[in-house]
């Protein structure tokens, strides 16, 4: 089913007519050899060799596809790279596949992992499903995106499930590089996740994908869809890759579950310090993947690290947003001032003290003990006062109306009643 085409997503909006790809070609004046030629320029793998010129030439709409398992809610900068490569398709007039894979989110991806991942409810695979959804259209025009869910053709019968499986051979699977490395390390790879590819190339063979993305950790699954669609007598699509971004702390893939990552709804202030967290080393592939360049000759890091965070709080805030982001950093981190709306935490206080484990809590959403250990560690300022080790209980005149302060960028100002 297409999507409607109702008002548009959150954040800096993909509006019709308006492109939030990295750069784009002319639809009408580009050839196939050349139209192939622009899609490739920044992506890893385009396989097979001449497959997507000659997808080009069939002089139709291609449908191009994204499969993606909702196991966390939030999309961050390190999706954006694949969904705006999905946007130069759409630019150049083709429609994006956006499979929703809420049944093999509950076999979960076992792409680059080295242990399998936990299942998750049908409530959580809906509600982040539905958050995902809504925040690709941060990227993506939505009246160019046809949205699927695999459970669409996944709910096979047994002997369904025997005509897939035949497809495919165990040392077809197991030259799967995270496989191996597992089997290789004695640990257990489960027959479900061995299913998972399979499954993921039956999704290319019920949609008809003629080209399907992802990063260079799909690649394997990208290939063996191929593979599968031609067993049904399906046209094969064509395999792109693209580079997986590094996250903040400049060594491993944007991860949520690392705490690595920049959702893209992430607050304009908090997009904006995270930026400028990352390390030097991470700025050549920052620019390269999420601005399309590399960072202004002369530069040096702290310059070039507040032009990329201006860069991406505009993209997805708008202009008016980066000023006020980098004005407030400043505020804060360089001259030392508070935040101008610091939330207010209201606070009964029943013997005249104030537990400061449970103000934390409550105002960070951490766990108490989370709260004690961060507060032993130092880490916990009250009014631009560090907080002394073992100040657990506060009386009401000590915090009535202060500024509690956590990491760089938690602030929240108590009002006892």
């Amino acid at each position: 089913m297409r999507t409607g085409g109702g008002p548009d997503g959150i954040g800096h909006r993909s509006r019709r007519g308006e492109t939030l790809a990295l750069a784009r070609m002319d639809p009408e004046s580009s050839t196939p050899a050349a139209a192939a030629q622009w899609l490739a320029r920044d992506a890893v793998d385009v396989l097979p060799d001449g497959a997507l010129e000659r997808k080009l030439a069939l002089d139709r709409p291609l449908r191009v596809k994204l499969g993606i398992d909702p196991t966390a809610p939030d999309i961050h900068l390190g999706h954006t790279v694949v969904l705006r490569k999905l946007r130069e398709f759409q630019d150049l007039g083709h429609i994006v596949v956006l499979i929703i894979g809420d049944l093999t989110a509950r076999v979960g991806d076992p792409s680059g992992r080295s242990e399998l991942r936990p299942s998750l409810s049908d409530e959580e695979i809906e509600a982040n499903a539905a958050t995902f959804q809504e925040q690709a259209f941060t990227v993506l025009d939505r009246d160019r995106v046809e949205v699927r869910r695999n459970s669409e053709w996944l709910e096979l019968g047994i002997g369904e499930l025997f005509d897939l499986a035949r497809t495919t051979t165990v040392a077809q699977l197991i030259e799967r590089d995270d496989f191996a490395k597992r089997l290789a390390a004695g640990s257990p790879v489960s027959v479900l996740e061995l299913l998972y590819p399979l499954l993921q190339g039956y999704d290319s063979v019920a949609v008809r994908a003629d080209v399907e993305l992802g990063g260079t950790d799909q690649k394997f699954n990208l290939l063996l869809a191929r593979d599968i669609q031609r067993a049904y007598g399906v046209a094969e699509q064509v395999a792109l890759t693209m580079p997986i971004l590094v996250g903040t702390d400049g060594a491993r893939r944007m991860s949520k579950s690392l705490g690595n990552y920049i959702g893209v709804t992430d607050p304009p202030e908090e997009m904006y310090g995270k930026t400028l967290s990352i390390p030097d080393s991470a700025l050549t592939g920052w620019y390269e993947l999420l601005l399309g360049r590399e960072p202004t000759e002369g530069a040096g890091p702290r310059d070039a690290k507040r032009e990329l965070a201006r860069e991406l709080v505009t993209r997805f805030h708008g202009a008016g947003a980066a000023p006020a982001a980098e004005e407030a950093f400043d505020r804060v981190h360089i001259q030392r001032e508070l935040p101008d709306d610091v939330p207010v935490l209201e606070w009964q206080s029943s013997d005249g003290l104030v537990h400061l484990p449970g103000v934390l809590s409550q105002a960070f959403g951490m766990s108490t003990s989370e709260a004690r250990r961060m507060l032993a560690q130092g880490g916990v300022k009250l009014d631009g006062d560090q907080v002394s080790n073992g100040s657990i209980d506060l009386t009401v005149d000590q915090i009535d109306g202060k500024v509690v302060q956590t990491g760089k960028r938690r602030f929240v100002r108590v009002k006892v009643k």
